[in-house]
């Protein structure tokens, strides 16, 4: 069986996870995906994250009409940073051989991967799943990242990537929050259940830059 694996910060969860998980899902014939919201995202040290308990409970509600989509609080429960190689070495041993795990990711994710926590063995547990990512207007591609040099620094990459033919989706989390900030409107980026649950819980109301 195929399983999807979209990790993240997922603060907040937003309709662009939704839809990449869903294209992914139909197109690589998933028979789940698995949301895994990050415990301590070591690459996002530079600024506060909202509590685990909310962004958990965020994708709790945003996955709950679909049944293909799972939450795995597997990072959450780990004590320490995130690191992506861990989580699918544990959902490896826990998931069984028979498994074919596929990590999704956007392709400025893909650009950092380097420096990741063993990319080299991460990529020999499963496949990546690369994502179409707007970046000031326009599409950011592997190339303008140094293709190249992202197979000399992890060499066998390029065979191990599969990248997702879907529209770029122009969201993120972090205008999501400044918006909320700003006092302006969220529908439509966020599933009514998470727009329902961020103004319950007034999160993000501190977080202006200007």
């Amino acid at each position: 069986m195929n399983i999807g694996i979209l990790g993240g910060t997922f603060d907040p969860i937003h309709l662009g996870h939704l839809v990449v998980a869903e294209e992914a899902r139909i197109k690589l014939g998933f028979s789940e995906v698995l949301f895994v919201p990050a415990g301590e995202p070591w690459l996002k040290v530079d600024r506060a994250i909202t509590p685990a308990a909310h962004r958990v409970e965020m994708v709790r509600r945003a996955i709950a009409n679909n049944p293909y989509f799972k939450l795995c609080t597997l990072e959450v429960e780990r004590p320490g940073p995130s690191y992506t190689v861990d989580t699918v070495i544990a959902l490896r041993e826990r998931l069984g051989s028979d498994a074919k795990l596929f990590f999704m990711l956007g392709r400025d994710a893909l650009a950092e991967l380097p420096l990741w926590k063993e990319p080299k063995k991460l990529i020999e547990l499963c496949r990546l799943v690369v994502a179409p990512r707007a970046v000031q207007g326009e599409v950011e591609g592997v190339a303008s990242k140094g293709f190249k040099d992202l197979e000399t620094a992890i060499p066998g990459l390029l065979g191990n990537i599969i990248e997702l033919d879907m529209p770029v989706i122009g969201i993120s989390s972090s205008e999501i929050r400044q918006r909320v900030a700003h006092g302006l409107s969220i529908r439509y980026l966020v599933p009514a259940e998470v727009e329902k649950y961020i103004q319950e819980q007034k999160l993000y109301l501190g977080q202006r830059n200007d």
